[in-house]
């Protein structure tokens, strides 16, 4: 008698374009079982689904790379961590301790770099918007102003002078790289003029001294030329306005938007083939650097301190999304659906990401292009459109990476409750770095007026 076989579910496959490509078809073996040494079961187990899990390791590595890639191009180099992209305490801290100093763009996240031990010396404070409480504060403990537009220019002069002080600013620009599409709604435009009235005001100034540029040319930049070309530019401005106000500029801030290991939807290669590495950015930005400020040294002026605010490319890869399916279903059109425990609630770059999503043990059976809807009352959740997977029972689970850039920031209580995040650290032992929320967490600023507290009605 013959061995008997296995039972599998019976799937109907439909023909569709986009199962194949030009790399070849999908491996539906592809399994992830564990993240940083830990089985992921075990994580799910202790801490719940959907779980949000970071690598120590990871973050750690990232920043020491980006650090190595320019340092070793160029001579004075700060690395300054973009608070917006994940302002978790533990991610900071780590980056911190790898040397990062802080960029922040509220007064939230000042006052939070600032709790954190930060010294506001190595805090540089960006955005559109700074108040005047939050301005003197910057100003009495020395953090580092980026201005924005001409009001803030006005009212920090003012504030400077109420204060009895000098107080060094670096100013932020907007052009035309002919690479990107300018973020032209922040800082001075150059080509317009505007960048050299408020550095000729700022030149005037008693209690204002310009010393610092700063750009931001995007995000997810993909071309290193575009930074070639913002140095370049930068430089040029950074010549003119010491020659015509007679200031010194001390620090180019190039911003961020160095991409991640992620595929931006309507992108056809996968990354792997269009995200540059460090040492590519670094080799073109700091070329690029060194030879619009040779003559520096010659002429006794000095070469300005290079700034980096990277952000995604730091903290993405380090992070995953673990999540549980809680429901099979059959479109209309015979597409296959799933629905998880994890919405766009928690994931908000699932709105412009495929992110990559990988079981966490084998499966059997024939892969067919699944939709993934996450679990709240709204048509928008969807986590992934297209993605080939087996069949898959309820209970199994799926990774997302990479996470984690922008999703613990800009996440939102909507329906469901925020997930546990955990980091594994070097050891591989595991902490809870912000727990889970529950009705004490969501309600907690809320009040109720007297007259509302019965819910008895009339009838």
């Amino acid at each position: 008698m013959s061995e008997k076989q296995t039972w599998q579910k019976p799937t109907l496959t439909a023909h569709r374009i986009g199962a194949l490509n030009k790399f070849g078809n999908v491996n539906s073996t592809q399994f992830q079982e564990t993240f940083e040494g830990v089985a992921i079961a075990d994580l799910v187990e202790k801490y719940g689904s959907p779980l949000f899990v970071l690598s120590e390791s990871r973050l750690r590595a990232n920043a020491r790379k980006l650090f190595r890639a320019f340092e070793t191009r160029y001579a004075d180099v700060v690395y300054s961590w973009s608070y917006k992209t994940n302002y978790l305490g533990a991610v900071c801290t780590t980056l911190h301790q790898e040397g990062a100093w802080a960029e922040v763009v509220s007064a939230f996240e000042y006052e939070k770099a600032r709790s954190l031990g930060v010294p506001a010396e190595k805090i540089l404070f960006n955005g559109p918007h700074k108040e005047r409480a939050i301005l003197e504060r910057v100003v009495e403990e020395g953090g580092r102003i980026h201005l924005d537009h001409l009001d803030e220019l006005y009212l920090l002069e003012d504030v400077a002078k109420a204060a009895g002080k000098q107080v060094d600013v670096t100013m932020r620009l907007n052009f035309d790289t002919g690479f990107t599409e300018a973020w032209s709604r922040f800082g001075f435009n150059l080509e317009s003029g505007q960048a050299m009235d408020a550095a000729r005001i700022l030149g005037e100034s008693e209690h204002l001294n310009l010393a610092g540029l700063h750009s931001h040319l995007g995000t997810f930049v993909l071309d290193p030329r575009a930074y070639a070309a913002q140095v370049r530019i930068m430089c040029g401005f950074m010549d003119l306005v010491e020659t015509k106000t007679g200031c010194h500029i001390q620090s180019i801030d190039i911003g961020g938007g160095f991409a991640s290991m992620n595929s931006l939807h309507g992108t056809y290669l996968p990354p792997e083939q269009v995200v540059p590495s460090f040492d590519q950015y670094a080799e073109a930005i700091c070329n690029a650097l060194n030879d619009a400020t040779r003559e520096r040294d010659v002429r006794g002026l000095g070469r300005p301190r290079l700034i980096l605010e990277s952000g995604r490319a730091v903290v993405d890869d380090a992070e995953i999304l673990i999540t549980s399916v809680i429901a099979n279903k059959r479109m209309p059109d015979g597409r296959r659906s799933m629905v998880i425990d994890a919405g766009v609630n928690i994931l908000f770059t699932g709105f412009w990401y495929n992110h990559q999503v990988i079981p966490t043990r084998p499966l059997e059976g024939v892969a067919e292009d699944t939709i993934l809807y996450g679990p709240l009352c709204m048509n928008i959740d969807v986590m992934r459109s297209s993605v080939m997977l087996p069949p898959m029972n309820v209970g199994d689970t799926l990774v997302f990476s990479p996470v984690g850039a922008y999703n613990n920031t800009q996440w939102m209580q909507f329906i469901e409750y925020r997930p546990n995040v955990v980091m594994i650290d070097e050891h591989q032992q595991v902490s809870v770095i912000r727990a889970a929320e529950d009705l004490s967490v969501v309600t907690a600023q809320e009040s109720i007026p007297e007259h509302l507290i019965s819910i008895e009605c009339k009838k």
